[in-house]
């Protein structure tokens, strides 16, 4: 029979870590007497990042005394302590290949019932000072397991576990953790994993991406995936056509020099240019929007010239037809859902231009699908695409058309050229009446997604069927790590003697130095902004689009990114590299 053998407690703190103050709760100790357990914890316990950690799923931390004697003998270790791995509850039996998910158990007065394996995290190892510790929990299949407290009550160390419940499936801990997290994913075994109630919903989502994915490459559990790129870094396309669709807004069509048609795409999918710099050296490097129908062969991009933007002066000022161009393969997740529902299409300015490549799939395909185009402009002659964008329109019979001019000028006609004065706001989303259980596709200037987004969940959207398309650095993930806002900047001391890596988003170029072990170290050291969790090749937060170059591994993630992107916190370049960053 399985015996509790320590009771682990321990609040929220600061830890030095890396030049860094890590706030979490993983620090633990060994606690005597009985001890209550509720519902989100056990008393005197808390968690730092309830992102990760904690919650009703996550309430209760289960490992292994047999795992400790497995870690010491792998470490050559004898000064690792009940608790330091972070569990609640170190127990004598449940071994992780064993228990399964939806197993009950009774421990005193509390019933437990196992929810899922531990979530692969950098804090698993901090105590222990062992980096690696979160692949090895996966690839060691010793991962420990989560509990929801079914029954509240007191327990203590010394009491028996009774198993009073087996859960549906059989599935165990080890076997759900190897599933998510390593090669191979059988359909049949993510089949059997999304019929057990008891998994966390996390863990159901994460699996039921994998289940239903089948047309992408790496782990589409872990991140949201597409298909491979149709070449690999930069290749030359010419330029066909340029002309302006606004007062600042300027289309160029681009082909293939020999006059091949250029690969499909999907719509909502973007192109990453790189153009001369000022000095004459091929340095700029900016990422755009595909804005027409995918499959006719050729790529409209639509930029809006900015004041002091030197990727949008040389396509506004020297770029003509017949010139060439080194272009990147179409790219992106942010891509229509083909799932029956309400489209909403929401955009401000130049952002229009993902929103109106899926405008034209859904005409061409004739949808039966509610359709609401939602846009905001300064006036008329801000307005790019206000033609095109009203032709498709009357090809789909259910849509519905609402442009707002935030200044409307005095020959824009109210109700015919626009539909109400002032910008686009959260407000308008009820006065129009917006399907609630629609999609949403939202994309313009920063503050705008941010505050779209909000409204639309506001309203009733269901948060994860609500997209954004994010051009320039994306927000950072730094768990348990105070997010902070600084410029991105080169590393300090003298520049590094290695190849180029250039940061697209962030617009900064460095030189690779010795100092650092990864391109996630790199990055930080550049404060050009990444997410992250595992930083052991697990966990796949930081998967990026590797736009040029190539990389090698140290050490190999447990499973390979997508192809063409990059796992940045075990990755090291081998050559010039461009991020999709």
């Amino acid at each position: 029979m399985a015996t509790l053998v320590s009771v682990n407690v321990g609040m929220p703190r600061d830890i030095a870590w890396n030049d860094r103050t890590v706030y979490t709760g993983a620090w633990k100790e060994p606690v005597t007497g009985p001890r209550m357990v509720r519902r989100l914890n056990v008393d005197g316990d808390g968690q730092g990042d309830l992102g990760g950690h904690g919650g009703e799923n996550r309430a209760v931390l289960v490992y292994q005394l047999d795992s400790y004697w497995h870690w010491a003998r792998e470490f050559g270790r004898d000064d690792l302590e009940l608790g330091c791995l972070g569990e609640n509850l170190t127990v004598e039996g449940l071994p992780d290949d064993e228990v399964c998910i939806g197993d009950r158990y009774r421990v005193g007065d509390v019933v437990l019932e196992v929810t899922q394996p531990r979530v692969t995290c950098y804090r698993a190892g901090m105590r222990i000072g062992e980096p690696r510790m979160a692949a090895l929990l996966v690839a060691h299949r010793r991962p420990g397991f989560y509990c929801r407290v079914i029954t509240e009550g007191e327990l203590e160390a010394g009491q028996d576990i009774v198993k009073v419940a087996d859960g549906p499936e059989h599935m165990t801990v080890a076997e759900i953790d190897a599933l998510l997290y390593l090669p191979g994913h059988p359909r049949d075994a993510l089949d059997r994993a999304l019929r057990i109630p008891a998994l966390s919903p996390g863990w159901q989502t994460s699996l039921r991406a994998l289940a239903e994915e089948n047309e992408t490459t790496g782990n589409p559990g872990l991140a949201v995936t597409g298909p491979p790129p149709a070449w690999a870094g930069f290749r030359a396309l010419s330029v066909r056509e340029v002309h302006d669709e606004s007062r600042s807004v300027r289309s160029v069509v681009l082909g293939d020099p020999t006059g091949a048609p250029l690969p499909d795409w999907i719509a909502g999918q973007a192109i990453t240019l790189r153009m001369p710099a000022s000095n004459g050296s091929a340095g700029v490097v900016r990422s755009y929007s595909l804005s027409n129908a995918p499959g006719g062969g050729e790529y409209r991009i639509s930029v809006k010239r900015e004041s002091h933007g030197a990727a949008s002066g040389y396509i506004h000022s020297r770029l003509h037809p017949g010139d060439l161009l080194d272009v990147a393969a179409p790219r992106g997740t942010f891509r229509l859902v083909d799932d029956g529902s309400p489209v909403v299409l929401v955009s401000a300015g130049v952002g229009v231009t993902p929103v109106l490549s899926m405008l034209h799939v859904l005409a061409a395909a004739g949808s039966t699908r509610q359709v609401w185009w939602l846009h905001g402009a300064r006036d008329g002659t801000e307005h790019p695409f206000a033609a095109e964008a009203r032709e498709f329109l009357k090809r789909l019979p259910h849509s519905r058309f609402h442009v707002f001019y935030s200044r409307p000028a005095p020959t824009d006609r109210s109700g015919v050229d626009y539909s109400e004065r002032g910008r686009i706001a959260g407000s308008a989303l009820d006065a129009l009446d917006v399907p609630r259980d629609a999609s949403a596709y939202v994309c313009g200037p920063h503050a705008f997604m941010t505050e779209m987004e909000a409204a639309l969940i506001a309203h009733g959207l269901n948060a994860a069927r609500v997209y954004t398309e994010i051009f320039g650095a994306g927000p950072a993930l730094t768990p348990g790590i105070a997010a902070h806002a600084v410029a991105p900047h080169q590393p300090a001391g003298e520049p590094g003697p290695g190849p180029d890596v250039q940061f697209s988003r962030s617009g900064l170029s460095a030189s690779w130095g010795p100092a650092h072990m990864s391109l996630l170290e790199f990055a930080e050291a550049c404060d050009v902004p990444v997410r992250w969790s595992c930083r052991t090749g697990v966990c796949h937060n930081c998967e990026t689009a590797l736009l040029a170059g190539s990389v090698r591994y140290a050490p190999e993630p447990l499973e390979p990114p997508a192809e063409g992107n990059v796992l940045i916190c075990c990755a090291q370049p081998t050559e010039a590299v461009v991020l999709d960053l």
